[in-house]
């Protein structure tokens, strides 16, 4: 199914493309500091140019770290305080294999032409590197442009999309008040005071996405403020939050630690439901007038859960089931072109 024609373009002029980030969209780099506590110098290394038999030096202090060497911090002795005999000397080392291992990955922002940690990219599957050619920042940028010549019919149809989320989720009224007071009325990523702030400034998150089809509840909502409730949008948390953010949302929400920090799934029992029937059927009806988001759907979950809904569908013309089909198809050949193509430096 070809695309809704666009209501405006962002028209760029005098764009400013560094000649080091040209190309460099999905090039993964290795970013840590130099082993010699000494030196400050902190490095970067492309990923594809780390094999198993290495050798980084440093450019500041010349220091060679490389594969199955190490570097000594200090020499010990265990000692068993209840008798002082030595049980054992050695020396603390950190092995360079291991730490560069567990060094950060970065990339480059390829419109403010910065290096910046994985963390501040979106997931991208058809990119090579996994991740969107811009980073948040520039996105969210980007998008305040677009959104301010948005047209009111747009705004009203993002709206019903939602509710047609939000009644698959089975999503209900909640306490916002609750919700408030266990979150301290601070925001859970910035902790900025929101205790006077007026609703629209204080919004609840979707812990778990509605567009993976999790209900929102009293319980397992997180106070964000506007801010981080935008760029959070549509993330699963393992993708936006650190670990330890992911740990204490799991004791304030009620949701397992393991599934705030594993993958992005669709929640099964929403799955389960569009399995009946009638709960298709009735699904299609409502919401006919925006059978394109319909066929996203469907094709999202066949493709992440190897389920098509519409088969459990007793009213569905098959001239929907042809065109899910071809824009299904359409979508799994563009992400198969692009993961072969080089990249060329466009968002």
């Amino acid at each position: 199914m070809a695309r809704r024609k666009p209501y405006t373009i962002v028209k760029k002029e005098n764009q400013i493309r560094a000649a080091h980030v040209r190309g460099m969209g999905d090039i993964v780099f290795k970013g840590f500091q130099c082993l010699n506590s000494a030196c400050r110098e902190f490095i970067f290394v492309r990923q594809d140019e780390l094999g198993d038999d290495f050798e980084l030096v440093c450019p500041s202090c010349k220091l060679a770290m490389r594969s199955g060497d190490e570097t000594q911090f200090y020499e010990y002795k265990l000692i068993d305080q209840r008798d002082d005999p030595i049980t054992e000397e050695g020396s603390f080392s950190i092995l360079h294999n291991e730490y560069i291992a567990e060094a950060q990955e970065y990339k480059y922002c390829i419109i403010c032409n910065t290096i910046k940690p994985f963390a501040l990219f979106d997931h991208h599957r058809s990119r090579k590197s996994g991740r969107q050619g811009e980073c948040r920042l520039c996105k969210k940028i980007y998008n305040s442009i677009k959104n301010k010549t948005r047209l009111t019919d747009q705004h009203r149809e993002a709206a019903q999309k939602r509710r047609m989320y939000l009644d698959i989720s089975v999503s209900t009224k909640i306490n916002s008040e609750e919700t408030y007071k266990r979150f301290g009325y601070r925001c859970f990523k910035c902790q900025k005071n929101l205790r006077k702030a007026g609703a629209k400034e204080r919004p609840l998150d979707h812990t778990l996405p509605v567009v993976y089809l999790w209900p929102l509840t009293t319980e397992n909502a997180t106070l964000l403020c506007r801010e981080h409730n935008s760029e959070k949008s549509n993330q699963w948390p393992s993708d936006y939050y650190s670990d330890d953010e992911l740990k204490k949302l799991a004791i304030l929400t009620g949701i397992p630690y393991d599934t705030l920090a594993g993958p992005a799934h669709y929640n099964p029992i929403a799955i389960e439901r569009l399995k009946t029937t009638e709960q298709v059927d009735s699904l299609l009806t409502k919401y006919s007038a925006y059978m394109p988001e319909i066929i996203k759907l469907r094709n999202r979950i066949l493709e992440r859960e190897c389920f098509d809904f519409f088969a459990h569908s007793k009213d569905i013309s098959p001239a929907w089931i042809r065109c899910a089909n071809q824009e299904y198809q359409r979508v799994i050949s563009q992400q198969v072109g692009a993961s072969t193509k080089p990249d060329t430096g466009a968002t």
